[in-house]
Parts: structure tokens; C-alpha cells; sequence
């Protein structure tokens, strides 16, 4: 219940930035949960550590099922690839996750690794049909706009085992982050580059959309990123190809070279100098020139 001077059960009040609105979710779950889709159920709540450690809890113990959508307001807790902690200001941004199920469209275990890059695909196009800023993706699948000239990574996602059979993916996106919230210069925000749309809602229901049509499509393809189109699309917006990279990678080794190819497996591959070619599975990618 929500005391009557506006605040939520945490003691912050709601309307304290009227720039930034409370998500209705109500009228979420009326456009979003449809017999015959994915969303299957949707949820948001004022605060919590993390949506992706909160949904796989839940996934684990059978509570949810595919298709289950967890959304805070914010976050406390939230975690990034390679373990790194995320923050933002309460509802500056989108930041929720999402339990899938492909072994249950008969996708096998072993292109199941696309699913990272298939949130990613999603995010881009839903956010360029909607908010109208261009956007590219870092390897695997960072969300980059342009903030004054410069590349600024926006979004990040993270995908984690849930149960035998599940896999939550939670998406974290800076929305109308003000220059002065960053965390950290590299950011950046929709506000920032430009956007046309900064209202959560209408940005959140095209990315879930989007993330509906390519998790369906991929499946029915029984995950094969070729057949889907996901591997063409992906490599077509993703900024790190074409360009010189050096990959820290897992043990302390850095590989220097050109990222030429996203393979068949999600891997990055990098040409060395001496031609040789090496896919990437895991590891810190960072941009050496501009594309």
C-alpha cells in the first residue's frame, strides 16, 4: 500500500522528479501479455538488489514460468559483465529482466550463447524505431550512442543459467541520465544523444516487442543464428568489426588485432598480424581506433 503523502514502502517519494514518472503496470501487462506471445507474466517493483538474481530465485524454484518479466524502479545490487557493479538514480532508466526457456522450443544447449546477442540485436532495433538515435553494438553486446561526438556505451546486458532449463537475461539502459548522474565518463544516456522519445513506457514496450519477434524467430529457427538472421543483423550493427582491438582476455593474455567476423557460435574473430584468425568466446574487448 502506498502511504498517502506519495512515498513508496522504501520512504521515497514517487513524484520527487517529476521528469521522471513511475512505469503503470497496468497498462504494461494490457499492452505487453497476450495469449499467443511470450510475456507471460510482468512485474514491477520500487526497488530491489538485483531483477536478475530476484527472477533466477524465482525461476529456480519453478514460481515463474517463460516469459516472466521482472522490472525495477531501481536498483542497488546490479551486476554487469565480468561482475562489475552498475548503478543509476530510481527511474532514470529501464532495468529489468527476462526468463526464457529455448530448450523448450527444441533449441539446442549449444546456441544457447546467442541469447546475449540476440537481447542486444533487440534493444538496438526496438530503441531505433522508437526513440530515433542511431545506435551500434560492442562486442558481445554493449549498446553504444553517440554523446558529443564520441561513442558511449548506454546499455548493458547480462545473461545467467537459471535452473537446468532456464535463462534469465536482464538488460540495464540509461535513459535520461543527466551529464552530471553518470557513473563513469564512458557513459552515456538517450537523454544525452539526442532522443526523440525518453519516456519510459513507449521505449520499454518496443524493446520487449522486438525482443518478442527475434527470441520467436530464433527459435523457430531452432536457434540457428544463419536461418533466423540474427548473425547477418547482428554484424551489421555491431560497431567493433572493422576495427583494431585488443581483447583481455580470461588468464591475463591480450590478443591485439583486427575484429573481422562475428562466427557461428557468437564468437569474435580476431586477425592478428600475422594473418592468423582467433575466435573470442569471453573477454574485455576495447575499441584501439575509430571505425
Amino acid at each position: 500500500m502506498t502511504p498517502r503523502d506519495g512515498s513508496d514502502v522504501y520512504g521515497n517519494n514517487r513524484w520527487s522528479d517529476l521528469d521522471r514518472p513511475p512505469l503503470g503496470e497496468a497498462g504494461l501487462r494490457r499492452s505487453l501479455l497476450r495469449g499467443d506471445g511470450l510475456w507471460s507474466s510482468l512485474e514491477v517493483v520500487p526497488r530491489t538488489g538485483s531483477t536478475n538474481t530476484d527472477l533466477v530465485t524465482r525461476a529456480s524454484s519453478g514460481a515463474v514460468a517463460e516469459g516472466a518479466v521482472l522490472i525495477a524502479e531501481e536498483q542497488s545490487a546490479a551486476r554487469g559483465r565480468l561482475d562489475r557493479r552498475w548503478s543509476a538514480p530510481p527511474r532514470s532508466g529501464l532495468f529489468f529482466s527476462v526468463l526464457l526457456k529455448p530448450g523448450e522450443h527444441e533449441v539446442p544447449v549449444e546456441r544457447w550463447g546467442w541469447l546475449p546477442l540476440l537481447a542486444g540485436v533487440a534493444l538496438a532495433t526496438g530503441l531505433s524505431s522508437v526513440a530515433g538515435v542511431d545506435t551500434a553494438l560492442k562486442w558481445p553486446n554493449d549498446l553504444l550512442l553517440t554523446v558529443g561526438g564520441e561513442e558511449r556505451k548506454a546499455a548493458g546486458i547480462l545473461a545467467e543459467r537459471a535452473g537446468a532449463d532456464g535463462v534469465v537475461v536482464g538488460i540495464g539502459l540509461n535513459v535520461s541520465l543527466r551529464a552530471e548522474e553518470l557513473p563513469v565518463p564512458g557513459a552515456g544516456s538517450l537523454a544525452l544523444a539526442g532522443a526523440k522519445v525518453v519516456d519510459r513506457e513507449p521505449l520499454l514496450r518496443a524493446v520487449l516487442r522486438s525482443f518478442e519477434r527475434w527470441y520467436l524467430e530464433w527459435c523457430a529457427a531452432q536457434g540457428d543464428p544463419g536461418v533466423s538472421g540474427l548473425q547477418a543483423t547482428y554484424a551489421a550493427g555491431c560497431a567493433t568489426l572493422g576495427r583494431a582491438v585488443r581483447a583481455q582476455l580470461p588468464g591475463g593474455r591480450d590478443l591485439v588485432g583486427e575484429a573481422v567476423a562475428v562466427d557461428g557460435d557468437g564468437r569474435l574473430v580476431i586477425a592478428g598480424s600475422d594473418g592468423t584468425r582467433e575466435p573470442v568466446a569471453a573477454g574485455d574487448i576495447i575499441h584501439l581506433r575509430p571505425a
